[in-house]
């Protein structure tokens, strides 16, 4: 079986709860208290998100990188 590695934004929200998700998988996010709860959750997420999508397509994608985007408003 062959290994393929994913690219996971993790965040926390005011209530310490960490929250990830894929962007190469849509839809594919999960949350746990802890950051390895999250990831043992969002593992599983991540295979039923792939059942119906075509990995060839999911590999094809590249991270760039994190850019911060200033917003002025009033």
């Amino acid at each position: 079986m062959k290994n393929t590695n994913f690219i996971v934004y993790i965040e926390q929200d005011e209530d310490g709860v960490f929250i990830g998700s894929i962007p190469a998988v849509p839809g594919c996010h999960a949350e746990g208290k802890t950051q390895k709860g999250m990831l043992k959750n969002l593992q599983q997420v991540l295979k039923l998100c792939l059942r119906n999508t075509n990995l060839k397509e999911v590999e094809k994608t590249k991270f760039i990188g994190i850019e911060c985007l200033e917003l002025n408003y009033a």
